[in-house]
């Protein structure tokens, strides 16, 4: 059976819990690994290692950090492909879309390679009599990450490259129910060059987690999961005094006029509903049918939610691959049924598929007259489950989205300019798109909800991320001729 362990100091390292955790190919339910499980000395190993890397790696010339990063760059394109293998293997999404994954990664790979301008301060020269003012951004010191299973590879590379590059150690605890993705990541970053201890990788469950939020020596904390465990990242890594950022769960909505092209509505509704079996945190997962637009738009969404092929992801015809486990497929299995007792109609029933093996397989879902106060609404599912919520005008439908909690991700189709230049303004989410089903940013901007979507002053990657990874420092400097120099207890004034 392949053991999975720890990346401490550039080296594999074993568990000392003597706790182990099986890992599964969700298309098979069956185990192909054993993941040993942090104790608080292992974590304590690894902060120790990248408190000691800390140092040089943040005196390392900007160049040569630069030059590791398009090393690194270059390596994770050229093994994309082994990469979404790996990914597909423990995860289950198909080939395809963990192909997608890994390229999305490499635009934030592409992002940290300029670190040289993103790091550029600002100076004033004689900003009072013979004084200059300059303002520079320097590495916060030992940083970590808690990243999920669903995006086992993007995730990681939205923070470890900018963080790495700002000149701060990295300690990644990625899922582990997909731990193998990420490690490669790791051992990508070795092959470039990077010194030992600056990345370090440590797997573990919520000992693991717990001690990285206590842990004196690290700084700040970066994490996506669910809000529930967002809320708890946030308070009590700041509680211990560390910068946090933590992203949380979400129930995106997709409002469509009636003037909206059909076509182009239902196929966005079904990619961004079933891509990765809905396990996306911006997934689409209710669909806002305005006025007469809702017959016509369901029908064409049933129509191609009809040709849809599951199976396992490795197959080249599969669209569509399994729940990471067996117990969320069965959770969201009883969304659906709890769905239906509350008066909701089930469109498209994915319970009733059958499939071969025992593999965690859930077919699409679509379900239509949701009503605000069932859990198929209230609740973030992430799985394969569509509900269809039908309202009268467009205020209807950005007021459902104004009361519900989360605030990640909101798109509206429409060929109405007027409209859609409202929803922009007016909606409450992070992230918007415009006849654009899952508005996840590109990597020169940053990613990050609103409300319970997210939890921290900033949101990641891109210009936010450089910012959450370094602090600012101000100095100001001044040259006096010995000759006038006197003492002068009044406030320094400008002059």
């Amino acid at each position: 059976m392949k053991q999975i362990q720890h990346l401490i100091n550039g080296t594999s390292v074993a568990a000392t819990s003597g706790q182990t955790k099986p890992v599964y190919n969700p298309a098979t339910g069956e185990q192909t690994a054993e993941l040993g499980l942090a104790s608080v000395a292992d974590v304590d190993a690894a902060v120790a290692s990248s408190v000691a890397a800390a140092a040089e790696w943040s005196r390392q010339s900007i160049a040569r950090r630069t030059k590791l990063m398009y090393t690194f760059r270059n390596l994770v394109v050229a093994n994309t492909k082994e990469i979404a293998a790996r990914l597909t293997a423990e995860h289950g999404k198909v080939l395809s879309d963990a192909e997608g994954e890994v390229m999305r990664g490499i635009e934030n790979i592409e992002y940290a390679c300029g670190i040289a301008e993103l790091l550029k301060g600002s100076y004033s020269s004689n900003a009072s009599t013979g004084v200059d003012v300059h303002t520079v951004r320097q590495s916060l010191g030992v940083v970590a990450g808690i990243t999920p299973f669903n995006f086992p590879v993007m995730v990681p590379l939205w923070t470890i490259p900018n963080a790495i590059a700002a000149g701060n150690a990295y300690i990644l605890k990625p899922s582990e129910r997909d731990p193998s993705a990420p490690m490669f990541l790791a051992e990508l970053f070795h092959e470039a060059g990077l010194p030992e201890g600056v990345l370090n990788v440590v797997q573990g469950d919520k000992v693991a987690v717990d001690r990285l939020l206590e842990h004196p020596d690290v700084d700040a904390v970066s994490f996506v999961g669910s809000t529930a465990i967002a809320r708890y990242v946030y308070e009590t890594g700041t509680r211990n005094g560390k910068r946090v950022q933590a992203l949380g769960g979400a129930k995106n909505h997709m409002i469509v006029l009636p003037d909206a092209e059909i076509g182009v509505a239902a196929d966005a509704a079904v990619s961004a509903a079933f891509g990765s079996a809905g396990e996306r945190c911006m997934a689409v997962s209710v669909l806002v049918a305005v006025g007469e637009v809702a017959d016509p738009l369901l029908a064409a969404i049933r129509e191609r939610m009809e040709k849809l092929t599951v199976g396992d992801g490795t197959k080249p015809d599969s669209e569509m691959g399994p729940l990471i486990t067996g117990e969320h497929r069965d959770r969201v299995a009883d969304y659906i049924g709890q769905g239906e007792a509350d008066g909701a109609a089930i469109l498209i029933d994915g319970r009733q598929q059958n499939f071969e093996g025992d593999g965690y397989f859930l077919a699409p879902t679509l379900i239509d007259n949701v009503t605000t106060d069932m859990s198929v609404y209230t609740d973030e599912i992430f799985g394969p489950v569509l509900s269809v919520v039908r309202v009268d005008s467009y205020h209807d439908g950005l007021k459902l989205i104004q009361e519900n909690r989360w605030g990640n991700g909101a798109a509206i189709f429409t060929r109405d300019g007027g409209a859609a230049r409202a929803f922009q303004e007016d909606v409450e989410a992070g992230m918007v798109g415009i006849n654009v089903p899952i508005p996840v940013p590109v990597g020169y901007h940053s990613f990050g909800g609103w409300n319970d979507s997210l939890f921290g002053d900033t949101t990641m990657y891109g210009p936010e991320g450089v910012k959450f990874f370094t602090r600012p420092k101000v100095i100001t400097s001044r040259w006096p001729d010995p000759g006038t120099s006197s003492v002068d207890l009044g406030f320094p004034r400008n002059d």
